[in-house]
């Protein structure tokens, strides 16, 4: 799929490219990231960033298995990242970081909503699912802003550095947004 560009009240999500290797380093510095998102290397360096924005992101969207967008304000300042990978037919999980000096202004809640919306319209996903090690408060608090249900806890459910962490994960469906899905769902009966 050709990368596409959302837009939303505050922000320009598009893909990222070498143009944006040294803002997404910069960026990838922050200990906090470095500690949650279990695929950042720590330390990263330079030639993360560029295998992220040179071949990592492009190859995704060429290949429909994941589709990452930048989060930039209308000046062309970075504020984020996210990305939606494919897990199954019509599933997707979302994964998301905030720049350090972005950090709770409502930034990803904002691109979370709109990249499942898009994903829900345009990729016919009738789940998305978010998952967060357990103590990641910061991304729960997102996901459930975002309208997330969260449904449990998966043990040993992430690899994070090559240590198995127990993990949040939660859902969010297109009824959730007020949209049809392309798939019928039956609740579970109680």
């Amino acid at each position: 799929m050709e990368p596409v560009t959302l837009t939303t009240d505050r922000l320009l999500l598009r893909t990222v490219g070498p143009d944006d290797t040294e803002a997404v380093y910069r960026a990838a510095q922050d200990p906090d990231t470095q500690r949650w998102i279990s695929q950042f290397p720590s330390p990263y360096l330079r030639e993360h960033a560029e295998d992220f924005t040179g071949q990592m992101v492009p190859d995704g969207w060429a290949c429909d298995s994941m589709y990452t967008l930048g989060l930039f304000l209308p000046g062309g300042e970075l504020t984020g990242m996210l990305g939606i990978t494919m897990r199954a037919l019509g599933v997707g999980e979302v994964g998301f970081w905030a720049v350090r000096e972005h950090r709770g202004r409502g930034y990803v809640t904002e691109a979370t909503l709109a990249a499942a919306r898009w994903a829900f319209t345009a990729l016919s996903v009738d789940r998305l699912e978010w998952r967060a090690e357990v103590g990641n408060v910061a991304s729960r608090a997102v996901a459930e802003r975002a309208g997330f249900t969260v449904e449990g806890i998966l043990r040993s459910g992430v690899d994070n550095k090559g240590v198995r962490r127990d993990c949040w994960v939660g859902s969010l469906l297109p009824s959730d947004l007020g949209l049809p899905s392309t798939a019928p769902y039956l609740p579970a009966r109680i």
